[in-house]
């Protein structure tokens, strides 16, 4: 603004802060790192811009229940104390879980800060997707979408996710057109768990893909995932690698899709 008095720029610097403060964030530039510098750089931001909409889709549809584990992760790195709201599709119930207080918690979610919204079709889902976004109270709103969404659906979201200032994370089925409007999209495979001496789970994995970052760079790495911490770490940075390479160590059904099955 360059017509901007130095304290009309301090009151509106002020109010940014206080809107950080109380767990409401607004402003276009606010983001959510993921706490790994590796891959942070990567993002304009430094994370998972607000206000704009991000895509989450498995690598087969066997990780469907990785990738809802990966968008949970997220979810849980949200400010705490802020109202969160996650919407599931009814078909898409089945294949992801249904999430419960100690899946939820082993995310660093706390179930009294969740909305969960179940639908009975694709339509619905879509209606309340938007609707949830232009609500005043969720700090972040997080759908399983399936079927087709156009440029000009999509437009609209990501026009309303931006009037919001809130992130708007959509994970996909395997196999389902991409999001045209979507700022950053993730690529989400299994990959191991790593164990501690006794054989129990310590950290869960993901092979993770940034295929589309607007203004940004791809890259894959394998994130891990403490369920103690509830913090992101850099498993083994795979950056350039194929992503059939990335997923040859995770065809087995323990790592990263551990957390869904916790979580439904």
């Amino acid at each position: 603004m360059p017509h901007e008095t130095a304290r009309a720029a301090a009151v509106r610097a002020l109010r940014q802060q206080l809107a950080r403060l109380e767990g409401v964030p607004k402003g276009e530039h606010d983001a959510l790192s993921f706490g790994v510098p590796a891959l942070d750089r990567h993002l304009p931001h430094g994370g998972l811009a607000f206000g704009t909409l991000h895509e989450i889709a498995p690598a087969t549809e066997a990780d469907l229940p990785s990738a809802f584990g990966f968008m949970l992760a997220l979810l849980g790195r949200m400010p705490e104390k802020t109202p969160l709201l996650l919407l599931l599709a009814a078909k898409k119930l089945m294949r992801c879980g249904r999430p419960h207080g100690a899946g939820l918690n082993a995310f660093g979610l706390a179930p009294a800060r969740l909305t969960l919204v179940e639908t009975t079709d694709e339509a619905e889902a879509l209606w309340a997707t938007e609707e949830a976004l232009r609500a005043d109270g969720p700090a972040a709103v997080a759908s399983v979408l399936g079927g087709k969404i156009d440029l000009k659906t999509s437009q609209r979201l990501h026009h309303t996710a931006r009037e919001a200032g809130l992130p708007l994370l959509l994970l996909r089925p395997d196999g389902i057109a991409p999001v045209p409007t979507a700022t950053t999209r993730w690529r989400i495979g299994r990959a191991p768990a790593t164990r501690d001496r006794f054989g129990l789970v310590a950290a869960w994995r993901w092979h993770v893909t940034l295929e589309r970052c607007r203004n940004g760079r791809p890259g894959d790495w394998v994130l891990e995932f403490d369920h103690a911490t509830h913090r992101f770490a850099l498993a083994a940075a795979v950056a350039g690698a194929s992503p059939a390479l990335g997923r040859a160590a995770g065809t087995t059904c323990d790592g990263a899709e551990a957390p869904a099955a916790r979580a439904g």
